[in-house]
């Protein structure tokens, strides 16, 4: 009996030290970051004279540019992303790409997006759509 006791007490002190999913991104890690954008859905973006990015700033402020700039006040809490009140520009791009971007990234940051940071690859992502950016510093 005090084997099985000690078999379970050994076994929940176990438990407690496993990692029991992926670390999500804290607001330090993002801010003070500047990335560029490099695909879509798994496919690479096509070179415009527009380069879209993303930026984060003190208190996750959030700027950057598809076709058309933006910005908000972004929060992170448990993993997503959200800048419910986000300002755009309206003008329209000659890049179809470009403005449909535009139409992406403002849907996910209103309604929210599982945000990744593997070392220098950030990952904006919903159920419809993924964006995967490269820290460019």
């Amino acid at each position: 009996m005090k084997k099985l006791l000690a078999l379970s007490l050994f076994s929940l002190i176990l438990t407690g030290c496993v990692n029991p999913g992926k670390a999500s991104v804290q607001p330090e890690q993002l801010q003070g970051h500047r990335f560029v954008l490099e695909s879509v859905n798994g496919a690479a973006i096509k070179p415009s004279a527009v380069q879209p990015e993303i930026s984060f700033g003190e208190k996750m402020t959030i700027s950057g540019v598809m076709c058309n700039r933006f910005n908000g006040q972004g929060k992170l809490s448990e993993g997503e992303l959200k800048a419910k009140a986000l300002a755009m520009t309206r003008k329209l791009c000659a890049d179809q790409q470009l403005n449909e971007l535009d139409s992406t990234i403002g849907n996910m940051l209103r309604m929210g997006a599982q945000v990744d940071l593997t070392e220098d690859q950030l990952t904006l992502a919903t159920a419809e759509q993924t964006l995967m950016f490269k820290r460019a510093e």
